[in-house]
């Protein structure tokens, strides 16, 4: 539970730190920087999140089994999980932002907890109470709530509804994948999150980048843009810390208990927001309201309350 809290609260500080990454010129300069925008922080995120795992399992000895955990059915299966979460659960992200706003965006970033927990219950026998599935279901009301505005800016409301599928059935079968991994001995969380960071950012430098014609703007970004690049790789850094926790929840609590708690990030952002640029304006009755119905119904989605009175 601890780590699945931690998950979201690092993942918050992520998303703040790589939004204003994104807010730079570089990205924001041309129609083609704001196109590429999201592909390319993307790679340059995962790529240094992979070079932060990497030092990790260094420090940690674990590199070596990293390449023997490769060689195992469970090991190419999280290389698996990757493409999915990576690149088609984001670039359908991407999608849904362009064509159904920013509000609307979030909300599908949200809602992968649901998907997962429906393709845990059938895969890996996680069994979810009513009682849970309700407070799931708030949980992401409250998600809206804080996501909600009312100058949504749709474009192409079929393309933003395929793209917001594809967000959260690939987070969801990620999560899920993971999941049945990290029961190998082979592949532990920490080994998974190497793999997969890794997998990630390579699949994007191979193959998405070369497609959209984007790896010249890419190398534009390593000289003359100042605190660009670092600031990106601080993003990756709690991004990989967050990774970190959310795949030992996994081990630890199950796929669905985990995702519940990882969606605290949307709640938690809003607190890091008002704490690091004291942005008052958030505070507001709704935006409050959100975010302790986030906070508080997420952990309880994620508890297990026959666990906690035989524990007891």
């Amino acid at each position: 539970m601890i780590a699945g809290i931690l998950a979201g609260i690092t993942w918050a500080l992520e998303t703040i730190i790589l939004g204003i990454a994104l807010a730079m010129s570089p990205f924001v300069s041309t129609e083609q920087a704001i196109l590429l925008a999201p592909f390319v922080s993307t790679f340059i995120h995962d790529a240094f999140s992979a070079i932060w795992a990497c030092a990790y399992n260094g420090v940690r000895g674990n590199l070596p089994l990293v390449l023997k955990a490769l060689k195992t059915r469970s090991g190419r299966f999280v290389a698996l999980a990757a493409v999915i979460g990576g690149p088609v659960g984001m670039t359908g992200y991407v999608l849904a932002v362009a064509n159904m706003g920013a509000s609307i965006g979030a909300v599908s970033s949200a809602i992968f907890p649901a998907i997962g927990a429906v393709l845990a219950y059938f895969f890996l026998k996680e069994k979810m109470s009513w009682y849970r599935w309700l407070f799931l279901l708030l949980s992401l009301l409250g998600v809206y709530g804080l996501s909600y505005s009312p100058e949504l800016n749709i474009t192409n409301f079929w393309l933003g509804v395929a793209g917001a599928l594809m967000c959260a059935f690939g987070w969801g079968i990620e999560a899920v994948i993971i999941a049945k991994c990290v029961q190998d001995d082979a592949v532990t969380d920490e080994i998974a999150l190497q793999i997969r960071q890794t997998t990630s950012a390579l699949t994007y430098g191979l193959i998405l980048l070369p497609v959209m014609k984007g790896w010249g703007f890419t190398l534009s970004l390593f000289s003359g843009t100042g605190w660009l690049i670092p600031t990106i790789a601080v993003a990756a850094m709690f991004a990989t810390v967050s990774y970190l926790f959310y795949y030992r929840a996994i081990t630890q609590i199950g796929a669905s208990k985990s995702m519940a708690l990882n969606i605290s990030y949307s709640a938690w952002a809003i607190v890091f927001t008002v704490l690091i640029f004291r942005d008052m304006s958030l505070l507001n009755p709704v935006t409050i309201l959100c975010a302790l119905v986030v906070l508080v119904f997420s952990i309880l989605a994620a508890a297990d309350y026959k666990e906690l009175f035989q524990k007891s």
